[in-house]
């Protein structure tokens, strides 16, 4: 069963905008125009302190800096999955291409939301480093993987206190949702049945979240840029 072909296909505001249909065979028709608009909606045309400073990436203030530090993972994550299907590892089922080339195309939406919605705000792209990952081997590609996803939830379970504009809280409520799938089922290739075990999942049944700067560092080996993210620690 294809538990990703479940996950909503839509990005919406509570302005009555409404992004259909993010998937691999229309996200790039979108996010050239509606995403335009999603712009002028999240950041109110706003600018906001620049974001690069003394030769490191800054994420900026407010709700901006949320949103450049969700685009930033956002960013390492379709890099790597976009690395995961050019480069597929020896034994890859027909089944796990599938799944994780539609992993691949939600972090790429995820990604180019983030960027159109920060419009003239949006942090640059970012130089990755994966050369501690050996994508020809099945093991090396999923532990990154999970330790990717396992990350991006605990990153918007812990900056989710920082919106202040409910429209944004609310999208990121649904990025964070698809984000979980991605986690359950790459853990469930590695081990099946750990989809929610207690590394994530607390004694309350409650999923565990990371601060950013604890995230940042655990990001860090494979991010090559420097980034500040004072404004959020």
């Amino acid at each position: 069963m294809n538990i990703l072909k479940n996950t909503p296909s839509s990005l919406e505001s509570n302005s009555g905008l409404l992004v259909k249909g993010v998937h691999r065979r229309s996200f790039l028709k979108w996010a050239g125009g509606t995403a335009a608009a999603t712009s002028l909606i999240l950041t109110g045309c706003k600018e906001d302190d620049p974001v690069i400073v003394a030769g490191e990436v800054n994420f900026g203030t407010g709700d901006n800096a949320v949103l450049n530090y969700a685009y930033a993972l956002e960013q390492l994550e379709a890099a790597f999955y976009q690395r995961v299907i050019e480069s597929q590892f020896s034994g890859i089922t027909a089944d796990e291409r599938s799944l994780l080339t539609d992993i691949r195309d939600h972090e790429m939406a995820h990604r180019e939301f983030f960027k159109a919605a920060l419009g003239v705000n949006a942090i640059g792209g970012l130089e990755v480093d994966f050369s501690s990952i050996d994508f020809s081997k099945r093991e090396s590609v999923l532990n990154a993987a999970k330790t990717f996803e396992d990350l991006g939830v605990a990153a918007y379970n812990g900056a989710g206190r920082f919106l202040t504009s409910p429209d944004l809280l609310a999208i990121a409520g649904k990025i964070v949702s698809v984000e979980a799938r991605h986690a359950a089922y790459i853990r469930d290739l590695i081990n099946n049945g750990t989809f929610a075990d207690s590394t994530v999942i607390d004694a309350n049944g409650l999923e565990m979240s990371k601060e950013p700067s604890a995230v940042l560092m655990a990001a860090a080996p494979f991010i090559k840029t420097k980034i500040n993210a004072g404004t959020l620690a």
